[in-house]
């Protein structure tokens, strides 16, 4: 597996995971991703990740240029997998709203929230209304963007429209 943390020149290899959702702005806060990708190395995935923080989990950079990165890296990859643990007051997740809708009808995106997260409605409808499979464990949201990059590269991902 290929981590490539923000800013980070992209690999040769195209397609891949990004880990979209809430980055923590500040070190007491911890992020979500260094278990994302402990699962993913225990699901065996060989593949290119996208992770839109510093390995270091420090902040630093220019904001232009990560915004930059983030959207190269977006385009790049084959699914945009959007974990959601919202905590309004430590990560709002603002950003994430934003780009879930702009990618809600793409055919690559897989939507993942704990239960009784807060603000989850919308997207949760958006998600429903694109087809966007949801999910509300970590390990089942990772696991169905494996199986869809692993072996669906290339075709949109979509749930049973309820």
């Amino acid at each position: 597996m290929f981590v490539c943390y923000a800013q980070k020149p992209l690999p040769q290899q195209m397609g891949g995971i990004f880990l979209a959702g809430p980055t923590p702005r500040s070190a007491e806060v911890p992020s979500w991703r260094p278990q994302a990708l402990a699962l993913l190395r225990e699901k065996g995935y060989t593949g290119p990740v996208y992770v839109p923080e510093e390995e270091s989990g420090q902040i630093k950079g220019d904001y232009m240029d990560q915004i930059q990165w983030e959207w190269a890296c977006l385009e790049a990859a084959d699914v945009v997998l959007f974990w959601v643990p919202r905590e309004l007051v430590t990560m709002p997740a603002f950003t994430t709203n934003v780009e879930f809708g702009m990618y809600a009808d793409s055919g690559k995106v897989v939507l993942g929230y704990p239960e009784g997260a807060p603000k989850m409605r919308y997207l949760h409808a958006l998600a429903d209304r694109f087809g966007v499979p949801v999910h509300h464990d970590l390990e089942e949201t990772l696991t169905r963007a494996v199986a869809y990059q692993q072996g669906q590269a290339g075709k949109k991902i979509r749930a049973a429209v309820r």
